[in-house]
């Protein structure tokens, strides 16, 4: 009998020695979104489960190394596995109770789960205890094609509670956050990103020429490692190229839908609710669900269209 299978008709019938083994692997989850998608992770396979195999494994020789925590809990994320990572930072906070980075990595996965009031106490916290703390660059889970990283530890922390507060339609608060990650480094890559949210927040606020102000670093020449999409998105906010250069986008991807909610948004705060909406929807039927455009589609659905 097919092993997938198998675990299947176990939890079904709920076999207690199955259901344990899945609490630890999640070798396969079932997310249901606040709209009624329904998402199935698969067995993870190939470079990430080694990735994943191989901090689990740093993780049990010595799990009170704070570094084998936090990639333990972040490669058990990048499988999918965000309730599973959310204990494994929870159970670092008891060990490291004052660690910036156990907070800013479990606010992400409650993000990904739609848990935003969580999100935004555990950055605040890690936003508090950054404070006078020197900033290093984050390593990614998986290095570009340059291996050079380009988000740091503080950055992350301010995206991702600006991030929070935009998904609840706190835009004064997100507006704020954003402006401190802006202001963490001066590489491109995090100008654009930051400037994209900045830009739409002021956007939402009716503020449009604090937004226009707001995209003065924007260039069409720009070092960018990862964030292709949100500069074209600055670009095109800033009349550098034209809405025909994006709007054949294919959905399905984090950085497709960064580029298809930028759009969306677009239309919705230049009074086209109706094609704001239809791009949205259209949205739900991408794979990439804990997309941070996806999440704000979702969310703005709910918010601005009673969820239909």
């Amino acid at each position: 009998m097919n092993k997938l299978l198998l675990v299947v008709i176990f939890i079904a019938f709920g076999c207690k020695e199955v259901k344990k083994e899945i609490s630890v692997e999640k070798v396969l989850q079932q997310f249901i979104t606040p709209l009624g998608k329904e998402f199935i992770i698969p067995e993870p396979t190939g470079k990430m489960l080694e990735l994943f195999e191989k901090a689990k494994k740093d993780f049990e020789d010595n799990p009170n190394d704070l570094d084998n925590i936090i990639w333990y809990g972040r490669r058990t994320a990048y499988l999918g596995q965000y309730e599973k990572a959310i204990e494994i930072y929870s159970d670092g906070i008891e060990k490291f109770p004052t660690e910036s980075r156990l907070y800013r990595h479990r606010g992400h996965r409650y993000i990904s789960l739609r848990k935003y009031d969580n999100a935004i106490e555990d950055l605040k916290m890690a936003s508090e205890l950054i404070e006078g703390k020197k900033n290093e660059m984050e390593a990614d889970g998986l290095p570009n094609a340059m291996n050079i990283p380009v988000s740091s530890q503080h950055g992350n922390i301010w995206y991702h509670l600006g991030l929070a507060y935009y998904l609840v339609h706190d835009y004064e608060k997100a507006f704020d956050a954003y402006l401190k990650c802006r202001e963490s480094g001066n590489n491109d890559d995090n100008i654009v990103s930051s400037t994209h949210w900045l830009y739409m927040i002021q956007r939402r606020m009716d503020n449009l020429d604090l937004a226009n102000e707001i995209l003065a670093p924007i260039t069409t020449e720009a070092n960018i490692i990862e964030n292709q999409s949100y500069h074209e998105l600055c670009k095109f906010y800033k009349g550098l190229i034209p809405l025909d250069s994006l709007i054949n986008t294919e959905k399905g991807s984090p950085s497709s839908d960064a580029v298809l909610y930028g759009l969306a948004n677009w239309h919705f705060y230049n009074n086209d609710k109706p094609k704001a909406n239809e791009m949205m929807q259209e949205m739900m039927e991408s794979k990439a669900w804990s997309s941070f455009g996806y999440l704000a589609a979702e969310s703005d659905i709910i918010e601005y269209f009673n969820g239909k």
